[in-house]
């Protein structure tokens, strides 16, 4: 099983970065290459369209308000990997006054090596970072 992760801190109160990106179907509110959300089964279940509108669908697995994070496993995406579970977590740092924010995931490459996997993910999840940092600096 492969795995990635990669994590950004921010001058912001946890309780805010959570508001901004805890809601399963936010993804287009603060990440540019995911344009369109739209939830189903009762908001457990999200269909995304990549810029190049391929579908991505994920299912929610875990939410813990409390402790800022969701969990989510792809059900159809265009990524060469299976059994893909991801979780997106907000802790509080600097005595309440910022926060890291965490993204990772497991998976099992359906073609290439893990390292390939892993290195595509980390990219995702980097690229997806720099990106809230960018909106929240705005």
């Amino acid at each position: 099983m492969a795995k990635a992760e990669a994590s950004v801190d921010l001058p912001i109160a946890a309780d805010k970065i959570w508001n901004l990106i805890g809601g399963f179907g936010t993804l287009p509110d603060w990440l540019p290459y995911i344009p369109k959300s739209e939830l189903s089964e009762g908001g457990r279940v999200r269909t995304l369209a990549n810029p190049d509108g391929l579908a991505i669908i994920e299912r929610l697995m875990a939410y813990d308000q409390n402790g800022r994070s969701y969990s989510y496993a792809i059900l159809q995406a265009p990524f060469p990997v299976k059994n893909y579970l991801s979780t997106l977590k907000v802790k509080e740092t600097d005595g309440g006054k910022a926060s890291r924010v965490e993204w990772s995931g497991e998976f099992t490459p359906t073609s290439g090596t893990d390292a390939e996997a892993s290195a595509l993910f980390r990219g995702i999840y980097e690229d997806g970072l720099k990106a809230l940092k960018k909106k929240i600096s705005s």
